[in-house]
């Protein structure tokens, strides 16, 4: 027996080596024949680390895995894309902060003197 291929988006990847596919499907509604949408969540194995949340991957039936882990992702990540689980020192991540901070300063400084406004509030008057 082939094995299940599905595809769907994924919704959290906050685990290690684990996704969780949302996959949607259109049945008839038995009574009233509207299509109703009915999604399913399965937890997929994600060998590298290498899909986010948001993309759209393909799945495979596999053997079990874990208690609930009983499918893999089978296509490629986006192009460009490595493990997005990389380690950061924290001087490095410190670093990068502030100088986002200066150059975001800077640029609303250059705003404000072009604008001829100024984010300084007045100061109160005295009776």
């Amino acid at each position: 027996m082939p094995k299940r291929i599905l595809q769907g988006k994924i919704v959290s990847d906050k685990m290690d080596k684990t996704v969780v596919v949302v996959v949607e499907r259109r049945t008839m509604h038995p009574l009233y024949k509207k299509y109703v949408k009915k999604s399913a969540r399965y937890s997929a194995h994600d060998e590298g680390n290498l899909f986010r949340t948001g993309d759209t991957v393909e799945i495979q039936e596999c053997r079990p895995l874990s208690k609930n882990k009983t499918w893999t992702v089978i296509s490629n990540p986006p192009a460009g894309r490595t493990s997005n689980k990389a380690p950061v020192d924290a001087e490095t991540a410190e670093g990068l902060v502030k100088t986002t901070r200066k150059a975001s300063k800077k640029k609303d400084k250059e705003t404000n003197k072009a604008t001829g406004t100024d984010t300084k509030k007045p100061a109160a008057k005295k009776k």
